[in-house]
């Protein structure tokens, strides 16, 4: 990227840019705050004023795009254009002819001589007016773009976030907001989740059941958790929305779905756009939402829940299959796009191992079992898709039965890194969406966002070794947002953001021009966006502290934001801090055991999430004494057959084997379901207060002197927790106990002393 001295010196100042003349202090120029970062931007000096009644001119294969333009300028900034006349250049003018082999690449130029938009095709069009929304103020009373050129092109093609609508519903306006926002930020795939168990979504005429009576439910366990969430955590957005229930023979009956036309109205919007959309009818599996109003189409004729998920689509019956495939034909003509995602993640087996008419197309084809009859379904399913001019794309679990050379995959399971080797060495093009890693509908983490943005997609697992052919397969990435505990768009929209601005950056520009700390101050502008237009969002968590802290005599108490608008309130007394708390105006000395919760709060009063900051007042734990018998190197690792969701129970499982390691992980080659005791002895160089931190996915407890110290248990994602522990000079014991629900293996120790800012590895081991 090119950027100006001026430019970035306005980086540097992190705020608006200050133009001085003859000494004289004019009014601000807006700052440039693109989201992804451009190729090539090189800011000059000086400022079009874009003003309502000023003209668009475009090709006449771009006047969906200037419709798309000035619509969107007057839903963000109140400006009216208008167009202009034929043959007259307008103020905005929209071009194809740019030299480019990327079709998304665009030439964008702001000068004294108004506004240019070139792109390679109209998708670069759109590419180059998602740059100019975010150049024009939010501020309706300030229509001043900097003059500015910026030469751009994506870096992958496929840019996905995906939408969960059957846990929880959102309307066809809802949906465009969502669609919208991806514009924004240059992502050009909508994955549409439109079937699962909890609801099935789309109206299909041939069988009207599946939306009068599969769209609707009764609260389930997770609509019950999330109403116990918003009185937990103080959060009116995790409510289920009243205007989505009605009544119906005395109970209160949940959901909703989109009739053809409106799923024809969310497409063209999406199209306008630049964005594509795949639609995602889940099947087999995954499937109950169907069975409800047409339980023939399993193997026993119900709809029910086997050992692990719901019971599926019979792959032995030949009408459960012209099910599909009759459904599957009107999806087809609601979408152009030439791909369409047919799920078939996450099957329950078991009923087709005691189906006669599963064990009897197993027979005739020859298939081994029960994980080949799925592969023989997914196959005979694509071969529907290609007779209507579609491509299959399915979860990675497809590769298990074979790939045909046009299949694509969605790789969502961190924990099965070969699927991506398979795939990519065979030919076929892999969609990266980890699950760790990309899934929003995770609780965000203090590191997350860095995470993201750190990320590589063709190295995301070093155990992949991809040649560059293969990695020349890997066609994009793509954020999932799975909907289970997310009822309402403000809590959606919680949920993705800024994680997708993160996503959207990694997918756009090349690595080496990735740059933490400049999008940094890139988002800290986006979320004045944000809150100007009504957008929620997450406050990225206060730092300053961890989670428990401790202290000999006095403590010094910070919170600090990396986002100059949040005001930060805090109680002491337990209670949830709200707009009438204490406001966190600066350090806070301390001389007692504390216990702070603190909440950032936006311009608009709406309050973010709570942390909380334990302070202890400890004297220096004694050091250990040891046995006089000779010491070992390393940490003694005891690997367990463990099959639970709480580290306590470890100790009754079987032991495998013992392992001696420099630090407390994972040793290469374990995976599945783990059960992992540590223990071994450090040496303190000095009395101080000594922080740790423990990161693990699943469940994790770390024990100093044998005291608990980290409690981080219990199944899930990646989760850091950090505690401080005051420590006298010598030998400490350290125990950690780890299990992993064959979830990948993550685990790590970290630690710092007194005089470091940095965590590192903690090693030094020793044990007998």
């Amino acid at each position: 990227m090119t950027v100006s001295i001026f430019s970035r010196f306005a980086a540097l100042c992190g705020g608006t840019i200050l133009a001085v003349s003859c000494g004289t202090q004019q009014t601000p120029v807006p700052q440039i705050r693109v989201i992804p970062k451009p190729v090539s931007i090189a800011e000059g000096e000086g400022v079009f004023k874009l003003k309502s009644g000023m003209t668009v001119s475009a090709d006449s294969s771009l006047a969906p795009a200037a419709r798309y333009l000035a619509e969107a300028l007057e839903a963000s900034s109140a400006l009216q254009l208008e167009p202009a006349q034929s043959g007259k250049k307008g103020n905005i003018d929209l071009r194809l002819g740019l030299t480019n082999d990327n079709p998304e690449a665009y030439s964008l130029t702001v000068d004294e001589n108004g506004i240019a938009i070139q792109g390679a095709t109209p998708r670069g069009v759109l590419m180059g007016i998602a740059t100019l929304r975010q150049l024009v103020p939010v501020d309706p009373k300030d229509s001043r773009i900097p003059y500015v050129s910026v030469t751009d092109a994506p870096r992958f093609d496929w840019r996905g976030a995906h939408l969960d609508v059957s846990r929880h519903f959102y309307t066809a306006d809802q949906v465009k907001d969502f669609i919208d926002l991806m514009a924004i930020y240059k992502l050009n795939k909508f994955h549409w989740h439109l079937t699962d168990d909890q609801g099935w979504r789309i109206e299909i005429k041939q069988y009207p059941l599946l939306t009068e009576k599969g769209a609707w439910r009764k609260f389930d366990k997770n609509d019950r958790q999330c109403m116990r969430m918003a009185a937990e955590e103080d959060n009116p957005d995790l409510l289920i929305p009243q205007e989505l229930t009605r009544i119906e023979n005395g109970d209160t009956l949940y959901g909703g779905f989109y009739t053809q036309d409106e799923i024809r109205e969310v497409v063209a919007y999406a199209a306008a756009r630049g964005i594509d959309v795949i639609p995602e009818l889940d099947m087999p599996g995954h499937l109950m939402g169907a069975q409800q109003g047409y339980p023939w189409i399993t193997c026993n004729g119900e709809s029910s829940w086997g050992e692990s998920f719901s019971s599926p689509l019979c792959p032995g019956k030949d009408s459960a299959l012209m099910f599909a495939k009759n459904v599957y034909s009107e999806v087809f003509s609601l979408f152009p796009y030439e791909y369409v995602h047919l799920g078939a993640d996450e099957v329950e087996k078991t009923n087709w191992k005691a189906c006669p008419d599963c064990q009897a197309r197993i027979g005739k084809y020859g298939l081994k079992d029960e994980n080949e009859l799925q592969a023989w379904f997914v196959h005979d399913m694509e071969r529907h898709f290609n007779a209507n001019g579609k491509k299959l794309i399915g979860w990675d679990e497809i590769v298990d039965g074979g790939l045909s050379p046009t299949a694509t995959i969605t790789w969502w399971r961190d924990w099965a890194p070969k699927a991506v080797v398979t795939a990519t060495a065979q030919g076929n093009k892999v969609i990266v969406c980890p699950d760790f890693l990309l899934y929003l509908d995770f609780a965000e983490q203090a590191r997350d966002l860095k995470r993201i943005y750190d990320t590589e997609p063709t190295t995301y697992r070093a155990d992949w070794n991809l040649t560059p052919q293969q990695k020349a397969n890997i066609r994009g990435i793509q954020a999932n947002t799975w909907c289970e505990r997310i009822p309402s768009v403000r809590r959606m929209q919680y949920q993705i953001l800024p994680r997708l601005l993160a996503h959207s950056e990694i997918a756009w520009v090349q690595p080496e021009a990735k740059d933490w700390e400049d999008f940094q101050r890139r988002f800290v502008a986006q979320a004045d966006y944000f809150d100007r237009r009504g957008i929620n969002y997450r406050v990225p968590d206060l730092t300053g502290f961890n989670d428990i802290n401790v202290f000999v005599d006095t403590a010094v108490v910070e919170a600090k934001c990396i986002l100059p608008n949040i005001r930060v309130r805090y109680t002491t007394d337990g209670s949830f801090p709200n707009a009438e708390s204490p406001l966190y105006t600066g350090p806070i000395t301390i001389t007692e055991s504390t216990k702070f919760i603190f909440r950032p709060f936006r311009p608009d009063g709406t309050a973010g999430a709570m942390q909380t900051a334990e302070y202890r007042k400890e004297d220096y734990s004694p050091a250990q004494a040891l046995p006089e018998k000779k010491m070992e190197d390393g940490i003694r690792m005891v690997y367990r057959e463990f099959k639970g969701r709480k580290c306590a129970e470890i100790g009754e499982a079987k032991v495998v084997r013992n392992y001696t390691l420099d630090s407390v992980g994972v040793p290469s080659g374990l995976e599945g379901w783990l059960g992992l005791v540590y223990e071994g002895y450090v040496e303190i160089p000095a009395d101080g207060v000594y922080t740790f931190a423990l990161t693990s996915n699943d469940g994790s407890m770390l024990y100093v002197d044998d005291e608990r110290l980290i409690d981080n248990d219990g199944p899930h994602g990646d989760t850091r927790l950090t505690a401080q522990r005051a420590l006298a000079g010598g030998w400490h014991k350290i125990r950690v106990e780890y299990f992993d629900m064959n979830n990948g293996g993550m685990l790590s120790l970290k630690w710092a002393s007194p005089n470091e800012t940095a965590l590192r590895t903690l090693t030094g081991f020793k044990h007998w």
